[in-house]
This record gives structure tokens, C-alpha cells and sequence, in this order.
């Protein structure tokens, strides 16, 4: 077995990673590998249907010990067997997740739920929700919020005008598989297809979905040879689907070829892990990240409910290890649409050392037309927040063009224009002021 993951070479090219012994538990064994990179297939089918659940299912020793009461709750009333050594195990969630509508009504009120047959039938709706995450829902109604950004609803299927399934353009900006270049210094590199969370709304959801497995060393190597030779490249974003579901090794083995190029300057994950599978933070895999700095961390955040003390112990994880984390939230209709939400989640993540950055217009993919807001909501909690908070805490309201444009930020109308040798000025309370600014 091949141990010794170093960056390839033009020379040497590494050949992809071989499946991890049955016989070694204490191996990196969820998500495997693609099948067409190394023989194993990932099969992450939930087991809350077996008369024993998790009776077999064999997890490593984790660091990672926070279990807050409800979580605690829910793994007693649908886990009993799971021991805390399972649930704090971040493969374990993963091999545990729910992945069809008809189980996951076991946690839910479905008393409520339009189509409930259609939704426990349809394959074109796929899921899958963390033993964790999902204990933030149970008890709840339809219309909660982080409900409403996972479960499946027959809306999705409903495709409106300026929808698409690659609204970005992303694909025809790959100058290589796998990764898109849309801006002169920086390249996106998708590391994987699979999620451990399914966001309903995913810009990415049309590779996502159609293809729920990891890719290995043999897809990444293009990718890192093209970056390799164009040292005007100096950023690089490793997204996907979601890096952090990926064995350690991979993700260091992609860091360390990274940082071995020397115009490489600055290297980003792009991950909602933290936030629906806190228990992935080990030390282990922080102590790994600090090897590669300047490392930094763009975290998916939806609600502030999402900020439990097990999302608050991963953060400080990975604050103390030098990551520097940015905000990315998705403006979405019915979940976070109100200044009251944006400020209360914004405050609680500059809490937990991560400071806003974006928060997006949602894309026009299909099926969205329910989540997406009209642009002046956007304006209006941007406008409702400048004043009313600290910069700190103001994200960049952007639009990620359709067409592969780029993100475009939007704001309020506070510059109104010039009387004379002043600049003329609104603040956040309307007030008119002025600036002296001659025309030289």
C-alpha cells in the first residue's frame, strides 16, 4: 500500500491511492474512493433500518468529545445503540446519514407535508442528512428554516424562466477537467462530487447529484500541472462538492502539492462541513492544516441555528490553528430573508472567529425559483445592517453573474451624485451630507 502521498512531479507521476486495508481500522475509510480510480465504490446507505443499528459499524478513536443536549436527545431517541465514540465519529455520520425521504420521516412531522408518497418515491430528488444535522430538525415544522434548505419539496421540480443547471457557466470555463478558471490569478479546483449535507439550492447540484462519489489522484493531476505551469496563478480554491469529506491524506496530499509551488501564495477551502459535520474538526486534521499555512476557510453559514457548541468547538479548532475563516451565505427566501436574521447570524459567527464575507444572491439553478429573493431584499439587509452594526460584521452582498461574468457587488444608493465641487452623500439614516471634493 502506498503510504507516502508526496506531491507529483512532471517526472514521477503519482499513481492514485489504493483502497486501505479491511484488516486496519484505524485507517481513513469513509468516503473511499471512486470506483474508477481504485476498485471501491462509496456506498454510504444508512443503517437506521437494521433490527441492530450499528452493531457492525466499526469508527476509529476521535478527539472530538462535544455532545450538546440536543443532539444528545435525538441520538437516544433514534440511535440508542450508537455509543459516543460512533456519534462524535465524523465517518460514522457520514455512513449514517439519511439518504431517502421515507426514513427520514421517522424524524420529522410529515402530518403536514404536501406529497409525501411522491417525495418518498422520487429519485430525482436526492438527499442526504447528517445523524447530527438532522437532530437540529427533529421536532420542528415544515417551515423551519434549516428544514427548508434540505429536506426535498416537489418545488424543485418546478423548472422558471433564467433557470439552468450550470448558470454560472462554469464548465465552459475549464481549461482543464476540474477546474475553472474564471479570473486571471485564481482557479477553482473541484476536489470531489460528494456533500456530506445536500443543500437544496447548490449552485453545483448538477455534478453533485449525477455523480456522488470522490474522485482520487489520477482526476486531480491535470489540475495541478496546469496550475503548476501558469505561475500568474497565485490563489486557489479546493471545492467541490466538499473537501473536508475526503480522507485526510487526500486533502493534505492536495495541500502539499500546492504549497510546493512557490506562486501559489494563498490556498482556500471551500466547505459546509463545520456547519453540518463539526465532528470532522479533529486535532489531528487542524494539526495537518497548520502545516500549509496561509491556509484559509470559506464556511457555508445559513442560520444562526446552525451555531451549536459543537459548531463553537470545531471553529475554535480551527481558529487556534491559524485557519482564517470567511462567511458564505446564501440569500434564500422564507430561511434568512430579514435584516433581524443576517444581523443575529453575522454576530454569531464573528463570535466564533469568522468574519463575514459573502452573502449571495441565490442562483438560478432549477427548481429554485422558491428560494430566491428579489434583488431589493438583498439592498434593504444590506442598508438595514450599514450603522446599525460594525463593519466587521457587513458581508459583501454579490450577485455570481449567469454566464460566468464573475461576482458583482451590489449596494445601496449611498453615493447621490456631485452639487457643484462636493460629492453628495445618504447614510444609513437618509441624512444628506456632503464632501468637499473639487474637479481638479
Amino acid at each position: 500500500m502506498q503510504q507516502n502521498l508526496e506531491p507529483p512531479s512532471v517526472e514521477n507521476k503519482q499513481q492514485d491511492l489504493e483502497p486501505p486495508s479491511a484488516g486496519n481500522k484505524q485507517q481513513d475509510l469513509e468516503p473511499p474512493l471512486c470506483d474508477d480510480l481504485c476498485a471501491i465504490e462509496i456506498i454510504l446507505e444508512t443503517s437506521v433500518t437494521e433490527e441492530k443499528p450499528f452493531g457492525k459499524t466499526e469508527t476509529p478513536d476521535s478527539d472530538f468529545n462535544v455532545i450538546s443536549p440536543k443532539p444528545s436527545q435525538f441520538r437516544a431517541k433514534f440511535f440508542p445503540l450508537a455509543t459516543d465514540k460512533q456519534w462524535n465519529s465524523w465517518r460514522w455520520q457520514i455512513q449514517n446519514s439519511y439518504t431517502n425521504f421515507k426514513t427520514l420521516s421517522a424524524i420529522l412531522d410529515i402530518s403536514n407535508i404536501e406529497d409525501f408518497d411522491f417525495l418518498s418515491k422520487s429519485r430525482k430528488l436526492p438527499l442526504r442528512i447528517t445523524p447530527y444535522y438532522a437532530s437540529l430538525l427533529h421536532d420542528k415544522p415544515k417551515d423551519y428554516a434549516l428544514l427548508k434548505t434540505v429536506v426535498p419539496s416537489k418545488l424543485e421540480l418546478v423548472v422558471s424562466p433564467g433557470e439552468e443547471s450550470d448558470p454560472l457557466h462554469e464548465e465552459s470555463m475549464c481549461p482543464v477537467n476540474n477546474l475553472v478558471r474564471r479570473y486571471p490569478d485564481r482557479v477553482l479546483m473541484l476536489s470531489t462530487g460528494f456533500c456530506s449535507v445536500y443543500c437544496r439550492y447548490c449552485t453545483r447540484s448538477h455534478m453533485v447529484l449525477k455523480d456522488k462519489k470522490h474522485y482520487g489522484v489520477k482526476a486531480w493531476e491535470n489540475s495541478i500541472d496546469y496550475i503548476r505551469n501558469n505561475p500568474q496563478i497565485r490563489d486557489v480554491v479546493i471545492s467541490g462538492g466538499d473537501p473536508l469529506t475526503m480522507p485526510e491524506k487526500h486533502v493534505e496530499f492536495l495541500l502539499s502539492s500546492l504549497r510546493a509551488m512557490p506562486h501559489v501564495e494563498v490556498i482556500r477551502l471551500g466547505t459546509k462541513v463545520p456547519m453540518v459535520l463539526p465532528q470532522r474538526i479533529t486535532k489531528t486534521f487542524v494539526n495537518m492544516l497548520k502545516k500549509y499555512h496561509p491556509v484559509y476557510m470559506s464556511i457555508h453559514c445559513t442560520h444562526p441555528d446552525e451555531i451549536t457548541p459543537e459548531v463553537v468547538e470545531a471553529t475554535k479548532r480551527l481558529a487556534d490553528a491559524g485557519v482564517v475563516m470567511g462567511s458564505q451565505t446564501v440569500l434564500l427566501q422564507g430561511v434568512n430573508d430579514n435584516v433581524e436574521t443576517i444581523k443575529e447570524l453575522m454576530h454569531r459567527l464573528l463570535k466564533v472567529r469568522i468574519k463575514p464575507y459573502y452573502l449571495y444572491q441565490c442562483d438560478p439553478i432549477p427548481g429554485s425559483s422558491h428560494f430566491r429573493t428579489p434583488v431589493s431584499k438583498g439592498l434593504e439587509i444590506i442598508q438595514g445592517l450599514r450603522g446599525h452594526t460594525s463593519g466587521y460584521a457587513i458581508p459583501h452582498y454579490v450577485i455570481d453573474t449567469p454566464g460566468g461574468g464573475g461576482k458583482i457587488p451590489l449596494l445601496p444608493e449611498y453615493y447621490q451624485g456631485r452639487d457643484g465641487e462636493y460629492v453628495v452623500m445618504k447614510n444609513f439614516e437618509g441624512k444628506i451630507y456632503k464632501y468637499y471634493d473639487p474637479i481638479k
